[in-house]
C-alpha cells in the first residue's frame, strides 16, 4: 500500500511540472505591437496616485509601529515609504520638486527618530511628517488631501 501511495505521489508531482504552451498565458487584453503593449502595461501602474495609496497605508503602519515601540517595523515602513515615493517619481517626475524636501530632509529626520528608539522623539517627528505631507499636497494643488494622525488601527500587526 505504501508503495502505491509513493507511486501516485510521484506521478502527481511529474504532472504538476508539465510545461504548458508559452503563448499569451495572462489573457488577450494586452493587444498591439510590443510598444503598444508596454504602454498598456504602464497605464496599469498609473501615476503618482498609486504611490500615494501605498504611502498612506505605510504612514498608518509607521504611526502604530512607533506607538508599539516596534522599531524594526517602523524602520521597515519608513524605507517602504521612501521606495514608494521614489517609484512614483519615476512615473511622474513632475512631482519631484515638491517631493524633494520630503525625501531629503523629512524622511531622514524620521529615520533618526526611529533609530533613537524614543517614543517622544518619534511622535514629534511623526507630527513633522504629517505637517509636511499636507504641505506637499498643497504644493501639488490638492490641499483637500488633508492628512491627520491615525486614530483607528486597521492592521492586525502588533508587537
Amino acid at each position: 500500500m505504501k508503495k502505491i501511495v509513493i507511486l501516485i505521489a510521484t506521478f502527481g508531482l511529474f504532472a504538476c511540472n508539465q510545461q504548458k504552451d508559452k503563448g499569451n498565458q495572462q489573457g488577450d487584453w494586452i493587444k498591439g505591437t510590443e510598444a503598444e503593449q508596454i504602454r498598456t502595461i504602464e497605464k496599469q501602474f498609473r501615476g503618482f496616485d498609486y504611490a500615494m495609496l501605498e504611502t498612506g497605508y505605510r504612514y498608518q503602519e509607521l504611526f502604530w509601529a512607533g506607538q508599539d515601540q516596534n522599531w524594526e517595523y517602523a524602520e521597515y515602513q519608513i524605507d517602504k515609504i521612501e521606495t514608494a515615493i521614489k517609484n512614483g517619481l519615476e512615473r511622474r517626475p513632475k512631482r519631484a520638486a515638491s517631493a524633494d524636501h520630503f525625501l531629503t530632509v523629512i524622511l531622514p529626520k524620521m529615520k533618526n527618530s526611529i533609530q533613537s528608539k524614543d517614543p517622544v522623539i518619534f511622535n514629534k517627528e511623526f507630527e513633522n511628517v504629517t505637517i509636511n505631507c499636507n504641505r506637499c499636497h498643497a504644493m501639488e494643488n490638492v490641499p483637500f488631501f488633508t492628512i491627520k494622525t491615525p486614530i483607528d488601527r486597521q492592521s492586525p500587526i502588533r508587537k
